[in-house]
């Protein structure tokens, strides 16, 4: 049997727990709090009659610590106010509510005295927004950016831009965005956004850990041992850092094919997809031959039918819906596509060459083959009457002038 004063502690520590969650409730709905629900103010409104942010905030000028306390009281507001008629309180104070001004605790090492007094710095310079507004918190500038401090703290005049010569703590100063799963995936669009400020706390070179250059002449750029073909900068040792794995997952191989179909990604950045894909996708490529590489479809008997009505088969319908997807493996390095094998027409005959075209394709239209010869209409059309101003009805000008 348990001592009796067993249960006696145990409702000491269960008082303690609640006591405490009392407490932090109590500190959260303390900090929840604006200064809106203490004084009625107005930024815009003293400015407008033309008072200046240091005669309200006298202390600013010779502050040197943010903890300093800089927020005006009475005697401050008493220089233009009569604070000693109490029958005019309520039009600064609300009834019963006599807390001090909230001023929030200080997560940067700054210097007003430095920035204002011996740099002659405008308030408004880096309080942006303020002079606009009645409450501090309704502009989101009000306490600076550090886009805004980087006009200074750039390392490119007197002023570092090291994180520990400003933040206190430099724990939680990553960006909300750069916390999500996918940002290792989508980087590449957060910093191609206007908006985006990579050097706030990336060195022109950080890119570098993953992007680096290499020497194309001695490196392979196999599917097995791939590195970054192209790197803004330009390095003397043609060192290789890193290689490209921590892109992709490491069974990535078997699972592309997703991201593929549905364009969630842009092969293209990295891979020459008409060279690097073929690698594997190639009836050659002995080590996944019996792994299915060619696409299913490609092996159904009616996947190309030829002859005048048939259709094309289930290719013609792949192609409609996704040009794109073919010429990923059909395609010869940026020259003509392996569809102009069959689909020319290099004698002018209708009805003798695989259709590409629906009936009466672009004949009310005045277009280029009129007069380019280097129409890309003349890629397929080859028969020696294909050409501006050829003669009516014979070959290619025939399917239109009769």
């Amino acid at each position: 049997m348990k001592p009796k004063y067993y249960y006696f502690i145990l409702s000491i520590i269960v008082i303690g727990f609640l006591a405490v969650a009392a407490n932090s409730a109590q500190d959260e709905q303390d900090n929840a709090k604006t200064n809106k629900e203490l004084i009625k103010f107005s930024h815009k409104f003293h400015t407008e009659q033309g008072v200046d942010c240091a005669d309200c905030h006298i202390k600013v000028r010779e502050s040197t610590s943010l903890n300093d306390r800089l927020l005006p009281d009475m005697e401050t507001c008493g220089q233009c106010h009569d604070v000693q008629d109490e029958n005019n309180c309520s039009k600064c104070h609300y009834e019963d509510v006599q807390e001090p001004l909230i001023q929030k605790k200080a997560e940067v090492i700054f210097d007003h005295k430095f920035h204002v007094t011996d740099q002659k710095q405008e308030c408004t310079s880096c309080h942006k927004g303020l002079d606009k507004v009645d409450y501090a918190f309704e502009t989101a500038e009000s306490t600076p950016a550090m886009s805004t401090c980087y006009t200074c703290h750039n390392n490119t005049s007197a002023a570092t831009n090291n994180c520990e010569s400003c933040h206190i703590s430099t724990v939680n100063l990553m960006p909300e965005d750069h916390k999500q799963v996918s940002f290792m995936d989508t980087h590449k669009f957060a910093s191609q956004s206007p908006n985006a400020q990579c050097e706030m706390c990336h060195t022109t070179d950080f890119c570098e850990s993953c992007h680096v250059s290499t020497n194309r002449i001695t490196e392979k750029n196999t599917t097995r041992d791939f590195y970054t073909p192209y790197s803004p900068h330009k390095f003397t040792d043609d060192s290789k850092q890193q290689q490209i794995t921590r892109v992709h997952d490491l069974n990535y191989v078997y699972t592309h094919g997703i991201d593929l179909k549905g364009k969630t990604a842009e092969c293209q950045t990295c891979h020459e997809v008409e060279t690097f894909c073929a690698e594997c996708h190639s009836s050659k490529n002995e080590d996944f031959a019996s792994e299915g590489i060619v696409p299913t479809s490609h092996l159904l008997p009616n996947f190309v039918t030829i002859g005048a009505g048939t259709g094309g088969g289930q290719h013609a319908t792949l192609a409609r819906r996704d040009i794109e997807n073919c010429a990923s493996c059909h395609d010869v390095q940026g020259a003509d596509p392996n569809c102009i094998v069959c689909h020319s027409d290099n004698d002018g005959i209708q009805g003798t060459n695989p259709k590409t075209h629906p009936n009466n394709y672009m004949r009310d239209t005045q277009g280029d083959w009129h007069t380019d010869s280097a129409s890309l209409c003349f890629t397929c059309h080859t028969d020696v009457n294909a050409r501006p101003n050829g003669t009516r009805g014979v070959g290619f000008c025939g399917y239109c002038h009769k």
